[in-house]
């Protein structure tokens, strides 16, 4: 009898959220798991979850944070002799408040998870897919990335990155077989808003744009990855709200944004 071998995804900021969902949904559909994030323990109790559905997990702690951090989980992936088909960038990082009060050190890890981690880890893994001419990637975006957003500003503009580069590589890959996909959800209900201080801002408090649950925004997130979508923006309201971003006058945009991500 001959075994065929189950794909294997990696999801980065796997511990929580978003990145655990989207783990539940790889794991349902046949897939083998490369979870990485900071925190083990959540992880760990993850991968005894998907196992139910047959999923083989390697659990890997790193901070992507910390200069270096992709690459140093790329390596230890290939010195396990993995194949990665799947990869999902979906650690990221925000902070909420005025930009010449923020926290350098915060801003210094925010573009380190939310571009320099992102991008390395893509670069490094997409050549095996090309040769091998399969493979699908998955850069987790937001629809602040549509626009600028004051009191947000770092977060907003690193998600405005992430949105280009993806839309750009996806562009150039065509005919190789491999696949990237953005991702843009709004408003979330993850351990994400808390920690970046944005849980009390009109975003998630006005009741005009619905929060979702990170499950839903997994379940249509992976329904586009499989389907090679370009990007993808996670909800109705959100679809609307991210064209309106891109096309409104900044004298109309900027004090709205401003209004529905600041928490005075």
């Amino acid at each position: 009898m001959t075994s065929v071998r189950r794909p294997l995804a990696l999801v980065t900021g796997a511990s929580s959220g978003i990145g655990a969902d989207l783990a539940r949904e790889l794991a349902r559909d046949g897939h083998d798991l490369v979870l990485a994030a900071r925190r083990v323990e959540p992880m760990q109790a993850l991968a005894q979850e998907l196992a139910v559905h047959g999923a083989g997990s390697t659990v890997l702690a790193a901070d992507l944070a910390q200069p270096g951090a992709a690459a140093r989980l790329a390596n230890e992936i290939a010195g396990r002799g993995l194949t990665v088909d799947v990869l999902i960038n979906n650690a990221g990082l925000g902070a909420n408040g005025r930009f010449d009060e923020s926290d350098p050190a915060r801003n210094a890890e925010m573009l380190q998870v939310n571009v320099v981690a992102l991008t390395e880890l893509t670069r490094l893994l997409l050549p095996g897919m090309v040769a091998r001419r399969r493979g699908r990637v998955m850069l987790v975006a937001s629809t602040a990335g549509f626009q600028p957003g004051p009191q947000m500003a770092v977060y907003c503009a690193s998600k405005a990155y992430v949105l280009s580069l993806g839309e750009a590589i996806a562009y150039e890959l065509r005919g190789t077989g491999v696949t990237v996909t953005t991702v843009c959800p709004g408003a979330t209900a993850t351990n994400f808003s808390h920690v970046a201080e944005a849980g009390s801002t009109g975003l998630f408090k006005s009741g005009l744009i619905p929060v979702l649950t990170s499950a839903a925004v997994a379940r249509k997130g992976y329904r586009a990855l499989k389907a090679g979508r370009r990007v993808a923006i996670i909800g109705a309201v959100n679809k609307i709200v991210a064209v309106s971003g891109r096309l409104s006058p900044r004298f109309l945009a900027l004090p709205l944004a401003n209004a529905m991500m600041s928490s005075r």
